[in-house]
Parts: structure tokens; sequence; C-alpha cells
């Protein structure tokens, strides 16, 4: 997780540098032919998805950890304590199936940064469940003739939290389509609209005004389009007017749908690049941090003291979760997907398969993480696989004045473990993504 100072330089985060596989997933929308369909029903699930039922709670006991373990990670925390850190200030949970390998301050509330984000993940999957599809309405209250709308064309948000410069251009390249090239009324935004990360609804409007007329791109939108396969259309659509926020939408007639990614790949990306402002956004679709808190802790089965949150992404000293809880939240979000042939690997980083901010560490091969680093706090958390053990499931939260040094000894750790319980060559099945995932697209559509 960013740094609060390069999150607020970075406020209009790229697919580039934020979600840098985006431009391979939805670039295929821009260039396939539109599928122009009637109205159809809204691709998202048709019932409530299951709930977590955890077994109170899903961690283990607090006492007595395995010793050969345990003693290993005392030694780790005393080499901390030799270079400066306070034992107080760190945090260790590690079990194996009914098994508590190792337990440091495993019930106290630290400073959790972006393993905030798996609480998120979880609450917002529990809520739509993982084929959940935000849903961008546009429509218009004219007539089109010869190229041009004589009327207005409205953009109704559902909280889409990835409509990037792609998104729009596939968009615009659709309405082309649809034989619009100009638009004499106004760019009308109603309900929560967001376009590259700004949750502002006018900006978010003047961004997506620009998207469409690709003779006045930024230089932001020009070099995402240079990501987008060869020979994807660029949308030409001039609107004459300004833009405009409505409390509601206006008496219209609809033109076209564009649907999100899924949401299990919406937080796998958010999860890849460790997106603060796309996990504010989910939690706040939730119902907000409280929410989150409030739900996790019941979906894992912890005292709701283990748990507490200021917002969805981490970017907080605030935001406090017990390794006990952290570890919940890793084995309550496998539970959870289970039902639906998925695995932790379809929402989280896999090691040496998935790019992203863990691309450069040396973490074990393999393993499914999720890391958090603000300012002197450096956390990871995940699964690892074994040949002696079953999948540990581990949360390694450290305090002080070195996180490059922390994440060193992080994966040093790690790495001793494997070295005692053995690497594997194959992920094991509950670590295994689901290959079909992997087809998945947004798109936008006609509607007749």
């Amino acid at each position: 997780m960013e740094k609060m100072k390069v999150m607020l330089k970075n406020r209009y985060l790229t697919a580039v540098s934020s979600i840098g596989l985006l431009a391979i997933i939805t670039g295929c929308a821009a260039t396939e032919s539109p599928q122009v369909t009637t109205p159809s029903p809204s691709p998202v699930a048709e019932s409530s998805p299951p709930p977590v039922k955890p077994n109170q709670p899903l961690t283990v006991s607090v006492n007595n950890p395995e010793t050969a373990t345990n003693t290993k990670i005392q030694q780790y925390l005393n080499g901390l304590t030799a270079q400066g850190s306070a034992k107080e200030d760190q945090g260790i949970w590690m079990q194996s199936g009914n098994t508590l390998l190792a337990n440091h301050q495993g019930t106290v509330p630290l400073s959790a940064a972006s393993i905030t984000k798996v609480a998120t993940s979880l609450v917002a999957l529990q809520q739509f469940g993982p084929e959940h599809q935000f849903i961008t309405e546009i429509s218009t209250n004219g007539t089109i003739k010869d190229g041009v709308l004589k009327g207005d064309l409205v953009i109704e948000g559902s909280e889409d939290p990835l409509f990037v410069w792609e998104e729009a251009i596939g968009l615009g390249n659709i309405l082309n389509k649809k034989g619009i090239k100009r638009v004499t009324g106004t760019l009308i935004i109603v309900g929560k609209f967001y376009m590259n990360f700004e949750l502002n609804p006018l900006k978010s409007g003047e961004l997506l005004k620009q998207a469409l007329n690709s003779e006045i791109w930024p230089s932001e939108a020009a070099a995402q389009y240079q990501t987008l396969p060869p020979n994807t259309p660029k949308p030409q659509i001039l609107i004459d007017g300004n833009v405009k926020v409505l409390p509601a939408r206006p008496s219209a007639v609809p033109l076209a749908k564009h649907y999100s990614l899924p949401l299990a790949e919406l937080i796998k990306k958010m999860n890849q690049y460790s997106n603060n402002l796309m996990a504010d956004m989910l939690a706040d679709t939730v119902g907000g941090a409280k929410t989150v808190a409030q739900k996790a802790a019941a979906a894992t089965g912890v005292p709701s003291a283990e748990i507490q949150l200021v917002n969805g992404s981490g970017l907080s000293d605030d935001n406090r979760i017990s390794p006990r809880a952290a570890c919940g939240l890793f084995i309550a979000l496998e539970r959870y997907l289970q039902p639906y042939n998925m695995t932790v690997a379809d929402v989280l980083t896999v090691v040496g398969k998935d790019k992203g901010i863990l691309s450069e560490r040396a973490l074990p091969k393999l393993a499914v993480v999720k890391s958090g680093t603000l300012d002197n706090v450096s956390a990871l958390g995940g699964a690892l696989p074994t040949q002696k053990q079953e999948t540990v499931w581990f949360v390694i939260m450290n305090r002080g004045a070195n996180v490059e040094a922390f994440r060193t000894q992080q994966e040093v750790l790690l790495k001793s473990f494997l070295t005692e319980w053995g690497s594997v060559q194959v992920a094991p099945p509950e670590l295994t993504p689901n290959p079909a995932r992997s087809s998945k697209v947004s798109r936008s559509e006609l509607v007749l």
C-alpha cells in the first residue's frame, strides 16, 4: 500500500501505474463487434451469496503453539529486538489445519496497513457475490439523426470502482457504432459515477467527456490507448455542452450499458496493485469502514475489538487488526469462495504468477499473499503451501524504523520454514485459481 504522500500525489492514477493488466482485459472489448441486444437482465447474481458460517472461530485456540515453530518465531523476534525494534510492536499468528504453530500478540489489534483490504474484499464478496458487475447506464432525452444526437447524453453510475480510460474508450466506440458523432446538449451525470478513481462526479464527467473525443485526449488517455490492441478505433464524439450533475435521472431512452469486470476480478486487481481508492470505494459501497469491520469480525468469529477500521484501504494508522483476526480473514475468504469453485488465489496475488506490487519481492513462489506498508509498518499475510504441513496460514505484523529491513526479514523467515517443511513445485488445489476466471472481461453493449 502506498504511503499517504504518494497516494495524494497520484490521485488520478492511470491504469498503467495502478492496474497494469487492465489494458489486456478491457482492450478486447474495444475491438470486438458490439453485442447488440434488447435490454437483458443484469449479470449480477440472482440470489444472495451464501453467508460465511465460521466454525466459531475460524482460528484455533490461542494456547499451546507447536514448540519448534514458535521457538523459531521467538528467535526471529529476538533478532528484531537486537536491531532496536520492540517486541510489543510486533505480532505473529501461524496456523495449519487445527494446529496453532506460532502466536506472538496474536489477539492484540495492531496497525494493519493494506491487510485491511482483505477485510474489504471479504465483505464486498459477501454482500454482492463474486459474479456481481457494476453497470453504468447510458441514455438520452434526444434523437439521433445523421450522426448527431440532438439532446443530452446521460450517464448513470453504480459505483464501478474501475471505470478508467480504457473503459471510456470502449464505450465511446460503441456509441460511435450507434451512429453518434456529436451531442448538441450536455453530458449529464447521475448517481455514483467514478472515472479514473475520481470520486467527484463532476470531475469524472469531465474526464469522460475528454475520453469520448480522441481529438481532445490528454496525454494520459493517449498513453493508455497505446496499450490497447492494434487497430483499436479512436472514439469521436464531440459534446457541445458542459458537464452537469443531477440528483436523479431525467426521462430518457436507453442507449447502452457498460458492465464492469465481475467483482472477483475487480478485487484481484485491487489487491495485486494495492489500490487504495478502489478499496475505499468498495468499502463505501457496502456501508463504510465500520460495517466492514463488524461484518468481517462476524465472518471470522473473533471479538469485534480485534478488527477496528476507519477506512477500507488501510491508509491510516487507526486501522487495527489482530494477527489472529487477520489470519481468520484469509481463511474466511477461502471458505466463502469454495462454493463458487474459487480459491483465495482468484482474489489475491500468487507469488511468481501475478504481476503487481509484490513482483520485486523475494517471497516464496506459489504463496498466496497480501502485503501492507504504511510509514513505519510492514505487514504480510496469506497462505504458504508446503510439503510437510497442510497449507500454513500466517500473518506477520511489524512496526519500527526500518520497513525495508522488515520486508527482507519476513522473506528470510518464510524461506527458512520452507527449508524445514519443503517447498512445492505445483500449487495445491486450495491455492490454485480457477482457470475459467482469466477469460472474464468488462464490456459495453448497445440497447435497442
